[in-house]
């Protein structure tokens, strides 16, 4: 698949589920990819920090073959060398990893998502390049321990009325405080623990999309 057929993809997702093994209630990645698959989940990013490279290769590899069995898109976090090597769909970069230009000349058929934090950010990812930006902490989370302060809803038309390109959001949204960011007009909402902390986390994913495309 080139870059253009997974844009054209990226752009139907509606909720973006993010991995965090220490967030899933004691569920492997494996249980919770298989049961956001059967959510209906049409991307997955594989993210967790503690791993080494070896160890998180070798459960890309994994990933790899079950989203390519049921045609979901596969982002790798931070690590562009191990997207290329299971063949993933993206790879999704923070402000300190390595840059956007850098990257897009290793891997030009790859998505390249970016974390942005202000409407800088967001913007400058935009002029780099990028297929699509994610704009947050939205809200105050776990999974972001070094970002500052939450951004608020607000920044959603803030930064996201200004934007081209496809954007996510992200950062302690869940079923309470969903409808506060699709009323800002975010349309794919990247979740954590809204979904890996679930007791049943395909009725979750299934929940969620149903509400953001209520929407749409």
């Amino acid at each position: 698949m080139n870059r253009e057929m997974r844009k054209v993809l990226f752009r139907q997702v509606d909720l973006y589920p993010v991995t965090c093994e220490r967030l899933s209630a004691g569920r492997s990645n494996l249980e919770v990819l298989d049961a956001v698959i059967h959510g209906g989940a049409r991307i997955i990013q594989l993210r967790e920090k503690e791993l080494s490279s070896r160890e998180l290769y070798a459960m890309a590899q994994k990933f790899r073959e079950e989203t390519a069995r049921s045609g979901v898109l596969l982002i790798i976090n931070d690590h562009l060398d191990i997207a290329l090597a299971v063949g993933a769909d993206g790879v999704h970069l923070g402000q300190d990893d390595l840059p956007l230009q850098a990257a897009r000349r290793i891997a030009p058929e790859l998505l390249i998502g970016i974390s942005t934090h202000s409407l800088d950010e967001a913007l400058e990812a935009q002029r780099g390049g990028a297929d699509y930006v994610n704009i947050g902490p939205i809200f105050s989370t776990q999974t972001k321990e070094h970002v500052g302060r939450s951004l608020g809803p607000e920044a959603i038309t803030e930064i996201g009325g200004r934007l081209e390109l496809p954007f996510s959001v992200m950062g302690g949204i869940n079923d309470s405080n969903i409808d506060e960011v699709l009323q800002r007009g975010a349309r794919r909402i990247a979740v954590v623990t809204a979904v890996t902390r679930a007791p049943d986390i395909a009725e979750a994913v299934r929940s969620l999309r149903e509400r953001i495309r209520r929407c749409v």
